[in-house]
């Protein structure tokens, strides 16, 4: 992941799309605390981006659990 989430182009992944960006995510959070930890980390920063990319995500996942988020394919009019 190069770049920040937003949480708009969030709404527009489906559910198998935003479990594939969490696992990425969490990947590269890894990678970033054993850089950190080895002393090769250069942007400090960029383990603050990951992590809210992180939770993003599990606030898009949680949302449309609790059917304030709609999952991109759906009809809210056919609903109603």
């Amino acid at each position: 992941m190069a770049t920040k989430l937003n949480a708009h182009e969030l709404d527009e992944l489906t559910a198998t799309d935003l479990e594939a960006k969490l696992r990425e995510a969490k990947e590269e959070l890894f990678n970033l605390r054993f850089q950190a930890a080895t002393g090769q980390l250069e942007s400090h920063g960029r383990l603050r981006t990951v992590k809210k990319d992180i939770a993003r995500i599990y606030t898009v996942v949680r949302e449309r659990e609790l059917g304030i988020r709609t999952t991109p394919g759906t009809n809210e009019e056919a609903k109603a």
